[in-house]
């Protein structure tokens, strides 16, 4: 490799000189720990890198939309030229195979570009201009200008199923450098590594764009100590997290009770239901069967849009069943991305198996490897589903469970779901305009609706929601991919009877920048 792994945080544009030894990367296939141990950094440090964040926003912030543009491409250029020690080192991290480290790379990579184009743009501040009336009887109309401004830091968390797309410099991180926030990242455990060789890229585009010193930080020691310490520091102005449920929850216990709360975007737990009709089952079941299982085994189970909750007619679907239950059987173990994975899909798997009126359709035939999990999917009925809240948590790994009722006991158990990332509905034309109360069920549900389709492989654009009702998301008002996700870090701030050589170029009489405005 060209990057050499120190096993040290970045401190702005400084390596840390740690403290204790806080991590150390295992091959999840092989049990293996991987050089070098990693430190933690000390709460001095922690200090600095929040310093030097407070410093950065005050320049950052006022930076033009083209010129942080230009930092976010050179990063997308640094982290291409390092594609290949992403390479070597993430299958030894995440037990991820070496195509999936390219894959993300380069949607990691076009993130960074996307937002650099909404910058150069320059609309996505949304400026707005009303013009003074001053002869308004009764009351004179002042001259009012707004437009959206960087809220301040903001702590990313890395992901532990997405070491590039969702951590160092993933969609949290860019969406922040984008709305004018300096951001701290606090690396995930399961791919030290990963994050170091990025992070180098990102100080190293920092330092050759001229950016400020603490316009980004990473600090390792863990999410339970230094991430909080971080998210409770008075420079915090908004959280970035991607992980469980229970993680994600005390994060926003945290922000909500300082002295002044801060925002927590986080996305947490979501189980994506999909709801086949008579007519999709018409256009044949056997391919439907293959399509689905290629989504729900799809990078081992381990995406957040995996479909592991499928309604199906009572009286239908037993060739789509049949056929589910041969590709289940002959699949492969597949391993998990850590030992913690590993071993709570084996728990979750043992709760459902034991569920009332649960049976088990399938399960992979193959015996299982050293961190690996096997494919496996459940029945159950709708009146044992409904109510049991065990059925409806998360698989996070190859296993889903199929409800089958009544079209009207569907509906009304998709009204009782927790909020979700995605619905899926695989339907006929006719059958879509004849069932819009459910169609309206599921929007009530999720923030991404699938027609004929499935939820994995998320679409990185400008139109993309991934966001939904809690718990899916803390906010779903919100989306953690496409240029909408640069909202979550900004807010309105408006201009009064200001002098027009005072105000932003956005909001100037000229338009010196060309943008679209309202007004």
């Amino acid at each position: 490799m060209n990057t050499q792994l120190s096993g040290t945080s970045f401190i702005g544009f400084s390596r840390s000189t740690g403290s204790q030894a806080c991590s150390q990367a295992v091959n999840p296939a092989t049990g293996e720990k991987l050089a070098p141990q990693y430190l933690a950094a000390t709460g001095e440090e922690v200090e600095k890198a929040m310093s030097l964040a407070a410093s950065a926003f005050q320049t950052y912030s006022a930076l033009s939309g083209k010129t942080r543009a230009g930092f976010l491409r050179t990063i997308a250029d640094k982290i291409e030229a390092s594609v290949e020690d992403i390479a070597a080192r993430g299958p030894l991290e995440t037990g991820l195979p070496e195509g999936r480290m390219r894959g993300e790379t380069g949607r990691t990579t076009g993130q960074l570009r996307m937002f650099a184009a909404l910058l150069e743009e320059g609309s996505w501040v949304d400026a707005r201009i009303e013009l003074a009336q001053p002869d308004r009887a009764p009351v004179p109309k002042p001259d009012l200008r707004s437009m959206l401004r960087p809220l301040g830091p903001v702590a990313v968390f890395c992901a532990s199923n997405f070491p590039l797309a969702f951590s160092v410099a993933g969609g949290d991180t860019a969406s922040a450098l984008a709305a004018g926030c300096p951001v701290v990242v606090i690396a995930h455990a399961s791919h030290p590594g990963i994050a170091e060789i990025v992070a180098t890229a990102v100080v190293a585009a920092a330092q050759e764009c001229g950016m400020p010193e603490g316009v980004f930080s990473l600090l390792y020691g863990g999410g339970r100590t230094i991430g909080q310490s971080v998210v409770k520091h008075p420079v915090t102005q908004a959280v970035g997290f991607t992980g469980s449920r229970a993680a994600g929850t005390a994060l926003m216990a945290s922000a909500a009770a300082r002295p002044q709360p801060i925002p927590v975007y986080a996305e947490m737990s979501s189980v994506n239901p999909l709801v086949i009709l008579p007519g999709a089952l018409a256009r044949g079941e056997a391919a439907l069967a293959e399509a689905y299982y290629g989504s729900l085994t799809l990078g081992a189970g381990q995406f957040c849009t995996n479909p592991g909750l499928v309604f199906l007619p009572a009286d239908k679907g037993d060739e789509f069943l049949a056929r589910l239950k041969e590709l289940v059987e002959a699949g492969s173990p597949a391993t998990l991305l850590n030992a913690s994975i590993c071993s709570a899909f084996s728990e979750a798997t043992g709760s459902f198996a034991t569920a009332a009126g649960v049976e088990t359709l399938a399960r992979c035939g193959n015996d299982a490897g050293h961190g690996q999990a096997s494919p496996v999917v459940y029945t159950v009925s709708i009146a044992d589903f409904v109510g049991n809240e065990t059925l409806q948590g998360e698989l996070f790994g190859p296993g889903a469970l199929i409800v089958r009722g009544s079209l009207a006991e569907i509906e009304s158990a998709i009204a009782g779901l927790e909020g979700q990332l995605t619905a899926t509905l695989q339907a006929s034309d006719e059958e879509l305009a004849e069932n819009t109360s459910l169609v309206a069920a599921l929007q009530q549900r999720a923030g991404r609706l699938i027609f004929n389709g499935f939820p994995t492989g998320v679409e990185v654009c400008s139109s993309m929601v991934h966001g939904g009702p809690f718990p899916s998301t803390s906010d779903g008002r919100s989306t953690s991919v496409g240029t909408m996700a640069i909202y979550r870090f900004c807010r309105a701030v408006a201009w009064q009877s200001f002098p027009d050589a005072a105000l932003p170029p956005e909001l100037q009489a000229a338009n010196p920048l060309g943008i679209k405005r309202m007004g």
